[in-house]
């Protein structure tokens, strides 16, 4: 029988047991908060993306494909580095010290990113170092998970982390789509003279998302309280603390943890953040050079597919949620992972039809962009003749390209939710903090050499080179956890506390 069963009492929106009870009601309460943290943590990801690259391009001219990848990294790289720093100041001290700080840094960060075009010089640094330190706040990822983990008892747990990445892709939608929504600002926008602000299309979703942060440091504060349950869900300890008091850790289970078991988690889920960090990098200079998209149409358009990502996502957790009741996680993490390698493999390039190249000295290869009026400047589109690989690739078609979004939709938020949910599982009642901080850390890795990478390949081989080694290392990654999937069992199971 399956140790993961679909718990009906763990929604989305209504997470009290049955039992009812103030420290229930309260556990659950606190829960919330952290789903609502992560849904604003991915949302100030997500809700800049498909922004990046036109906004970057439009501060600093001397600002290529290569260095935008290092910009989408900075984000991860800064989360990479501060994961583990703040899990391990989660396992000592209330966790609403580490995430209002946190949050803080998030906040002054989209502050500094709307601000980046008033530097004299060195835009594109300046573009850089904000996204690090959103990356930085972005970092409490690794507190809400040991905090869910903590809170929940094996049985909750699917269906906790479920609705949790539920939020995350909540917020992957609406991020997307507030920035397309924003888009009607124009690149032009409205300038606030007196603290030197230009709103417009790339400055407001940071603006946003700022606004956003300042609501979750009130939730967290005013609503967060400390929880521990052990895995049949008895009640460790529930404390209504101030920030000053100290916070022991909760009492530890006997029995070690597989680390053989970890490494292959932290592994697997490396492959998947990279993977889908790879896919995020590369919609819209892909789209742009593929189906000579302007500016303003990428931003849009990607927004529109990313948001629609978003909600596929949201339908695949409420299925995972059931299904893996019935069959268990493992063999949903090795399923998704297979979508995951399909959707990559119909991207390959094949035919005979090439993309439109942008040539320098032709004039009619230029569009209006779709608010432009006849004596504004034009725009050039379609794929640049400095990438040499433009005149020789053949194009990827829409068809491929939505077929392709629709598959990863399915696979990546599948491998997401299974992933952390059986890393949770493998550490049992142990204290999280440091290894969820781990987790996050091996998946920030991913997320910033996973941008630096398709941009290099996709630059200088073009799309069908970047593809390959993609599949290759989702290929690889299904052997692994084909070779290790009798290690990747519960705690609880592994030391005989409870039956398989």
């Amino acid at each position: 029988m399956s140790l993961v069963e679909s718990d009906e009492n763990t929604p989305l929106l209504r997470g009290e047991s049955t039992s009812g009870g103030d420290a229930d009601r309260s556990r659950w309460r606190s829960i919330r908060v952290m789903y609502f943290t992560m849904f604003l943590s991915s949302v100030g990801f997500s809700i800049v993306i498909t922004s990046i690259w036109p906004y970057l391009k439009k501060i600093d001219k001397s600002a290529d494909a290569s260095f935008l990848g290092w910009v989408v990294a900075a984000y991860s790289l800064g989360q990479m580095v501060a994961s583990p720093l703040f899990g391990l100041w989660s396992n000592h001290r209330p966790r609403r010290e580490p995430l209002v700080c946190s949050i803080f840094i998030n906040v002054s960060a989209n502050i500094y990113y709307a601000y980046v075009y008033l530097p004299s010089s060195h835009k594109k640094i300046h573009m850089l170092l904000a996204r690090t330190f959103v990356g930085i706040g972005a970092g409490n990822v690794a507190v809400v998970r040991s905090y869910v983990a903590s809170a929940t008892s094996l049985k909750e747990r699917t269906c906790a982390m479920a609705n949790m990445s539920a939020c995350q892709a909540l917020g992957f939608i609406l991020g997307p789509a507030l920035q397309a929504a924003l888009a009607f600002i124009g690149e032009t926008g409205v300038n606030v003279n007196v603290i030197q602000l230009w709103v417009n299309m790339y400055t407001a979703p940071a603006l946003l998302a700022a606004f956003f942060g300042i609501i979750n440091i009130l939730l967290v504060i005013l609503v967060l309280r400390e929880h521990f349950v052990d895995d049949h869900g008895n009640d460790i300890r529930a404390i209504n603390y101030t920030s000053e008091e100290q916070v022991d850790v909760a009492p530890e289970a006997e029995g070690d943890i597989d680390q053989i078991a970890v490494f292959t988690s932290n592994v697997l889920f490396f492959v998947i953040l990279f993977i889908f960090a790879v896919f995020e990098t590369i919609s819209t200079p892909l789209s742009m050079d593929m189906f000579a998209w302007t500016r303003k149409e990428a931003v849009s358009y990607n927004g529109i597919i990313l948001a629609a990502i978003g909600f596929e996502s949201i339908l695949v957790f409420v299925v995972v949620k059931v299904v893996s009741a019935r069959v268990g996680d493992r063999p949903l993490l090795l399923g998704g992972l297979i979508f995951i390698f399909v959707g990559f493999f119909i991207l390959l390039p094949w035919g005979n039809q090439y993309p439109k190249i942008q040539w320098a000295d032709i004039q009619n290869n230029t569009r209006l962009a779709p608010t432009q009026s006849s004596n504004t400047s034009l725009e050039p589109t379609g794929c640049p003749y400095q990438q040499a690989w433009c005149l020789f690739t053949p194009v990827i078609h829409l068809a491929q390209y939505i077929t392709s979004d629709i598959l990863i939709g399915v696979g990546y938020p599948t491998c997401n939710v299974m992933s952390y949910t059986l890393y949770s599982k493998i550490l049992g009642p142990k204290p999280q903090g440091v290894y969820m901080g781990w987790l996050t850390a091996s998946g920030s890795g991913a997320r910033t050499l996973g941008p630096v990478f398709v941009s290099q390949v996709y630059t200088n081989w073009g799309p069908r080179w970047a593809f390959i080694v993609i599949c290759g290392i989702v290929l690889v990654a299904i052997v692994f956890l084909s070779a290790m999937y009798k290690r990747l069992i519960a705690f609880s199971i592994r030391h005989g506390m409870i039956e398989d």
